[in-house]
This record gives C-alpha cells, sequence and structure tokens, in this order.
C-alpha cells in the first residue's frame, strides 16, 4: 500500500514493478500515480450481459460465453492482413471471432478452452462474427470482458488491453492512499473520493458510472468555484482607478456615435459606467448575440477611460478580429478625440517599437491588438480599462498577465463574448462576474433565413451558391473536419474545396482551417473580407473574427455533427449587411433528436432561446471530455447535465462557506490540493 505523499512520485519509484509500463504511460502524459487515477475513461462498453450465441444482435457491442471449436490462421497477401478465425459454440449455436494481423491471439487460445468473448457482433451471411473481440478463460477475472468496461483516449503504442491493465494495478495499489478531502456531510449522498476512481475507471455496474462522476464532478466544480470565491475575497480589497465622467462628457461620447443605442445597450453601457466609478474593480460580462452592438458599448466604455485619464486595452483572440476591431472602433473614438493604436506580433519590429513607446509615454490612450499586448516589452503607466473579446478564448494567464498591467491598482475588465449563456449557467459558473445582456438586436437587420436540406438538394445549393457569387455577393461552406477520415464519413474542408473548384472553375474559392499557419488563415480570411473570394471553405475557424457584410449565404454541411450554440455562432456570420441572407443546415441525419436539435436553430434567431433548448436537448452529452464552447472548460462536469448544474449550485455555497472561514484554505490543504488537481485547462482558441 502507498502513502498519500507517495501519490505524486513518478511511477517508476513508487511502483517498481511498473517501470516497464511507465514508458507507456508517459506517452498519455501519465508520470505519477495521481496522474493515473485522474486518467478518466472518455466512454464505457457494457459488456456485463452474457449473451447465448443464439440470441447475439448484429451491430451491437455485446459479451458470449462459448466454447472453442477450432481455430486457425489465414496467411495474409498484398494488402489483405493475417487473419486469426476462431469458431464458437455453445448449446444454443455458433459463431465465429476474427482477428486481424494479430499473431499471439492463437498462442493464447485452443480447441476446447471455455472464453468469455466481448466485442462488436456483425452478421456475415447466416453466422455471427466478432470483429477484433477481447477475451478470457472463463473463471479469471479480467478487467476486458463480461464487465463494463472503460474505454480511454491513447496515442500511440500503447492499446486499450495494456493501458487497462496498467490502471488497474495502480488503483489496487494507489486508492488506499487516498484521503478524501470532504466530509460525509460535505459530500451530501455522493461517494467517497476512493470509490468514486474505482468506480470510474471500473464500474462494478453500469448504474455505478453515474455517481462516480457526480462525485468527480462535484470536486472539479468545487475546485473552480473556491478559486472563484477566492478572487471575490482577493478584490475586496485591490482598488482600481475611478473612471467618472460627468453627465455632458457622457452624453457627448454617446452623442458622437454614428447610430442610436438600442434600450439594451443603453442599459448595460449605465451598468458598466456605474461599475467603473467606483474604486472596487469591475469584473462585468457583457453578452449579446452576433450583431446586437457590443462593440458600440465597448467604445463608450473606452472612450470614458481616455475622457478620464487613463489609458484602455481591448484584446481579441486572432489578428483578423483584432483588426476588425481596430476598423471599427478608431474612426469612432478618433471622432472623441481618443487615440487607438492597432498591436499585434505581426508588426514589423520597428513599427512595434513605435507603438511600445507611444504607450509608454502615454500617447496611445486605445490600444487594440492581440496577445501581443500582454507581452513583456509592452507598458502602460495609467491602464484603467481592459476589454477582452471572446474571452474563453484566452488562456487563465493570458488574461491574468493583462490584468496585471495595471499600475497604481487594478485595472477594470470588461469581457466581451457573442455566447449566450443559459441563465442558471450564468449563476452557477460566472458567479464571480456581473452579467450584462443585450437580447435587443438594432433596427433594421434583417431574420436570417435558415433552412434544413439533405445532400440531394446539393446541386440546387451549389447552383444558388453560384448565382449569388453572380450577383456579387459570398458565401461560407463549413464543414465538420479538415481532411478526410475513414471513421467519420464527414465532409472535409481540403476535399470540398477541391471538389467545388473542379465543379466550378470560374468561381474564386478559398480555404482556411485550424492547421493552417496563422498568417496564411489571416490573410485568406482578409482577402475574402475584401471581396476577392466568392466562396470560403472554412472549419469552424471562423465561428469568430470575420465580418463580411457582402457574405449572404453560408452552408453548414453535416450540421448535425455542430452544437447548437456552434451552429448559432456561424450562422452569425451572414446577415451583416444590407441583402437577403441564408443559412442551409446540411444533415442527412434520421434519427430524433438531430432533427429536434436543428429544428431549434430553423425555428429561432434568438441566441438566448437556442441556448436554453441546448442545455434541455444536449443533457449530459458525452459522459467526459465535453468541449463547452464559451464556458469553462471542464474534463468532467457537464454543464449541459441539469444534475451537474445543481451541483455547481451546491459547490458554491459551500466553497463561499470555506473561503469566508479560510480564505487561503490553510486549514484544509486537501481542497487545496483539490484546485491543483482540477487547475483550469489553458484554451487556445480556434484549432478546427
Amino acid at each position: 500500500m502507498l502513502a498519500p505523499d507517495e501519490l505524486d512520485l513518478p511511477i517508476r519509484r513508487a511502483l517498481p514493478e511498473l517501470a516497464r509500463g511507465a514508458a507507456a504511460l508517459g506517452r498519455l502524459g501519465i508520470e505519477t500515480v495521481r496522474d493515473a487515477l485522474w486518467y478518466l475513461p472518455f466512454r464505457y462498453d457494457d459488456f456485463s450481459e452474457l449473451r447465448p450465441l443464439g440470441d447475439l444482435a448484429p451491430d451491437e457491442k455485446q459479451s458470449a460465453r462459448a466454447t472453442v471449436a477450432s481455430i486457425k490462421v489465414e496467411p495474409g497477401f498484398g494488402r489483405r492482413p493475417q487473419r486469426v478465425i476462431a469458431q464458437l459454440t455453445d448449446d444454443t449455436g455458433s459463431a465465429e471471432a476474427v482477428w486481424f494481423g494479430r499473431r499471439y491471439v492463437e498462442r493464447r487460445l485452443q480447441t476446447g478452452d471455455e472464453v468469455i468473448i466481448s466485442g462488436r457482433v456483425t452478421q456475415r451471411g447466416w453466422r455471427s462474427q466478432f470483429t477484433s473481440p477481447e477475451f478470457s478463460p472463463v473463471g479469471r477475472e479480467s478487467v476486458h470482458t463480461a464487465r463494463v468496461v472503460p474505454v480511454y483516449h491513447l496515442s500511440s503504442g500503447v492499446t486499450q488491453k495494456r493501458l487497462r491493465e496498467l490502471l488497474a494495478r495502480i488503483l489496487e495499489r494507489g486508492l488506499p492512499a487516498i484521503v478524501d478531502p470532504l466530509d460525509a456531510s460535505e459530500r451530501d449522498g455522493l461517494p467517497g473520493l476512493a470509490d468514486a476512481l474505482r468506480s470510474a475507471h471500473f464500474p462494478e455496474e453500469a448504474t455505478d458510472v453515474t455517481s462516480a462522476l457526480d462525485r468527480l464532478a462535484f470536486d472539479e466544480l468545487l475546485a473552480l468555484q473556491l478559486t472563484l470565491a477566492q478572487a471575490r475575497v482577493a478584490r475586496a480589497s485591490l482598488r482600481a482607478p475611478v473612471i467618472d465622467v460627468d453627465d455632458a462628457d457622457y452624453a457627448a461620447i454617446v452623442g458622437a456615435l454614428p447610430f442610436d443605442l438600442t434600450g439594451d445597450q443603453s442599459r448595460a453601457a449605465a451598468e458598466i459606467r456605474a461599475d467603473v466609478a467606483r474604486e472596487q474593480p469591475m469584473r462585468r460580462l457583457l453578452q449579446g448575440d452576433v450583431g446586437s452592438g457590443k462593440t458600440a458599448v465597448a467604445a463608450i466604455a473606452l472612450a470614458s477611460a481616455v475622457r478620464s485619464g487613463f489609458q484602455a486595452a481591448l484584446m481579441a483572440p486572432t489578428e483578423i478580429l483584432a483588426r476588425q476591431h481596430h476598423a471599427g472602433l478608431a474612426p469612432l473614438l478618433e471622432a472623441l478625440g481618443v487615440r487607438a493604436e492597432f498591436l499585434s506580433g505581426s508588426l514589423a519590429a520597428r513599427r512595434k517599437r513605435e507603438i511600445h513607446d507611444a504607450i509608454a509615454q502615454g500617447m496611445a490612450e486605445v490600444v487594440i491588438g492581440t496577445h501581443a499586448v500582454i507581452s513583456e516589452a509592452v507598458e502602460f503607466p495609467r491602464l484603467g480599462l481592459v476589454v477582452v473579446d471572446e474571452q474563453h478564448r484566452f488562456g487563465v494567464g493570458q488574461r491574468a498577465a493583462l490584468q496585471a498591467k495595471g499600475s497604481g491598482g487594478e485595472p477594470h475588465v470588461l469581457a466581451l463574448t457573442a455566447t449566450p449563456i443559459p441563465r442558471t449557467l450564468g449563476l452557477t459558473v460566472y458567479g464571480d462576474l456581473s452579467i450584462s445582456t443585450i437580447r435587443e438586436l438594432p433596427p433594421g437587420r434583417e431574420p436570417i433565413r435558415t433552412e434544413i436540406r439533405d445532400r440531394r438538394a446539393l446541386p440546387k445549393i451549389e447552383a444558388f451558391l453560384a448565382a449569388e457569387a453572380g450577383e456579387g455577393r459570398q458565401a461560407f461552406v463549413v464543414v465538420p473536419l479538415v481532411v478526410e477520415s475513414e471513421r467519420l464519413e464527414a465532409a472535409s474542408a481540403e476535399a470540398e474545396a477541391e471538389r467545388l473548384r473542379a465543379a466550378w472553375p470560374d468561381l474564386r474559392i478559398g480555404l482556411v482551417h485550424g492547421q493552417q499557419k496563422a498568417d496564411l488563415r489571416d490573410a485568406t480570411m482578409s482577402a475574402f473580407a475584401a471581396g476577392e473570394m466568392d466562396i470560403l471553405v472554412a472549419t469552424t475557424v471562423i465561428e469568430v473574427g470575420i465580418d463580411v457584410p457582402n457574405a449572404s449565404v453560408i452552408l453548414i454541411e453535416d450540421a448535425e455533427r455542430f452544437g447548437l450554440a456552434q451552429l448559432h455562432q456561424l450562422r452569425g456570420r451572414v446577415g451583416r449587411g444590407r441583402h437577403r441572407s441564408f443559412c442551409i443546415l446540411l444533415s442527412d441525419a434520421t434519427d430524433d433528436l438531430p432533427r429536434r436539435r436543428l429544428d431549434v436553430v430553423r425555428g429561432s434567431n434568438d441566441g438566448f432561446e437556442i441556448a436554453e433548448a441546448d442545455l434541455e436537448l444536449r443533457g449530459a452529452g458525452n459522459l467526459l471530455g465535453t468541449r463547452q464552447s464559451g464556458l469553462p472548460p471542464l474534463r468532467v462536469a457537464s454543464l449541459f447535465d441539469r444534475r451537474h448544474v445543481a451541483l455547481a449550485q451546491r459547490a458554491r455555497t459551500l466553497a463561499e462557506g470555506v473561503v469566508d472561514a479560510d480564505p487561503d484554505l490553510a486549514r484544509r490543504p486537501l481542497l487545496a490540493r483539490l484546485q491543483r488537481d482540477f487547475a483550469p485547462l489553458e484554451d487556445e482558441g480556434d484549432a478546427a
């Protein structure tokens, strides 16, 4: 048995008998015993029911107890791999099992052996066939067969079988060393931590998984809420610059805008104005649908900071989005006598030095740029306000570095997001932020017409795209993959671009995706925005950061593979100009849930309605590892699972009580450890 402090030792030292497996684990990022305990499955296969061979169902994963009637090896030739074929029998019938290129199988199986066999069954003529199944002798306990079997993410040279066996041995030695950071009353019915980890890896019953993951989700949400509670306590002692413009100045700022504010914009601007006039640093999230006018509200805040004698900064996740902000904001700010500079890593060294000098001397009053704004060479003498656009696309360290640029106090921070946040999530996850919401769209914006079509309609759709190009308008074609995959029958960006170029040689067709170099991607999107292309084939890298008023159509292929919030964000790439705009959701899905999800997007242009519907329809989503665009990146908890939303509320209550009594967690070192175990993942943005 290991001691608690040995959980953080390298596996080679803590468990020398597993030294040979340590290299394989290292390829997965598993270095210590604790790493192994928290390397959780991303799904499970339920092989716990043993079916008679005569009752096997095609196209399902299942288990059977059978006798090996015969076994043979068929040598490979050409492109055909070697095959090992075992004939299986029981009292109800027969089946066969086939393994490809696995010569060790026939050394472990003998005619007459009784085995448990688990895997996917297909129908080959009149016979059921297991394809590359796992097997174990009857009477020998196995982590691969006749049970709920965990499935893990792998890397080259590591198999599921080997990883399961290594993790089972590590859990056997490591779980007794786990000390639960919560007492029974704090768990409130959730299982103990060691039991939860055991069941998360190797559940006895399928029903054990839910309670195990609920406990681990609660710990993760508690770690998040402890951090937020500590931030609230720490911020109470901080002081920020007082940005206080009088009514006449404020009216002049608003009056300089070339349009009237909507009621929601005016309300949000007033909330921000009240926040920044106080000494306590503002932490406000401004959420609004695509095109709702968040930038105008940000412009008022930036100009107010400068009128009060401070500098301000706006940071965007991509260069093209930063340039668009500069192009839109600079004229507004210039009309107010405010100098706005653009800063990015792609600028020439001499130009960057000039801007750095202007910032250091206080001459650059507003700086708009990418992460270059937080580089060490940038020094703000009197930074009062920071605006972070699409804040979830920045890593935690990047956001902290920007806030640390303040001198003589903590700067006020305004975060912008076009991802509407359901109210329940706002209360539980963004509890450290005040939230302003813009639901009202500026007058004159025509709703985007959204239609669902299957692939049979593709020729007509492409003819429509060509006709729009003939009228001088542009279109997006969005696909879920970068390159073709044998595992996913979905359109790929590269293949789709080539197909469209062949079908419509007169059209100018561009391609962008997350695996391109950033400068090539930005150059292509800039060329499209400048009207130099008719159609842009893209992955979700265009979800934010490109504003093309001339784009009138977006075709989203395999639309059922995208989240509802993502579909709504993508749809927002069109409808920004004077032309009537269209969103076409291409899908051959026939199942009820995918169709219902697409119907939600077709039936509403309101991102807040769609976000609430997404919460209703998505449920728990994948068991683990669900990407949650616009929300904190979580490993276990799913904020689209109402059970976990309730757990987040419980975690917040507990965290506030703990931090009020012990702000530094000095008396609760195990909770401090929990925070480190669930340190927020860095989200590096668009790598679609």
